[in-house]
């Protein structure tokens, strides 16, 4: 019996809605938020997929629940990044061909560049990621990892965009992303420590 009413409260609540201004609001917290919640989930998607490496302490069942909450961040971000795009380019900060096309951003080419190379990067590493089955054998093998392994590279670009096209960052955001660069670069070097300790390459 409610199913017929069910369209009329949705159309009810979208008017309602936009002539309170809350549409308004909403766009203004995106404008600066969906940015700033796109880098913080893709920080904590390279920080797990990290955690997810790591054999000296989790076992193989913490391993397999770092990797799905890798995954599922990295699904957030990408959706947090399509958000961002679409607000930048509704309220005309940048153009769909800025973003497409990198560096071709009238006022900031440099900066929305770096956050154009990112985007690809991401959504290239989060496909060849969903597909991980088709890269069979050695050589194939290694280029999924190097092409994986540029996510690093990605997010190291991100950040900059992040902290220098827009508007200046409050303190709490500085500190934020000073929190995620040091512990990336930590628990890189920890892997690349083990990963040498692995090969023989350290007593």
């Amino acid at each position: 019996m409610l199913r017929p009413a069910l369209p009329a409260a949705l159309l009810l609540f979208i008017a309602v809605t936009l002539h309170s201004g809350a549409m308004d609001t909403l766009m203004r917290f995106l404008d600066f938020g969906a940015g700033v919640l796109a880098l913080v989930s893709l920080s904590v998607t390279v920080l797990w997929g990290l955690a997810a490496t790591d054999r000296m302490v989790l076992q193989t069942g913490h391993r397999l629940l770092a990797q799905a909450v890798h995954r599922g961040t990295g699904v957030a971000g990408l959706g947090f990044l399509g958000l961002h795009i679409w607000v930048k380019v509704a309220e005309g900060h940048t153009t769909g061909v800025s973003v497409a096309v990198p560096f071709t951003d009238g006022a900031r080419p440099a900066l929305i560049g770096l956050g154009t190379l990112a985007a690809y990067v991401f959504v290239a590493v989060a496909v060849t990621g969903a597909v991980r089955g088709a890269f069979t054998g050695i050589a194939a093998s290694r280029w999924w990892r190097a092409l994986h392994m540029s996510a690093y590279l990605a997010w190291g670009l991100a950040l900059v965009h992040g902290l220098k096209s827009g508007r200046a960052a409050a303190g709490w955001a500085l500190a934020g992303y000073a929190v995620c660069l040091a512990a990336v670069a930590v628990r890189l070097a920890l892997r690349l420590r083990d990963a040498r300790t692995n090969s023989g390459e350290l007593p």
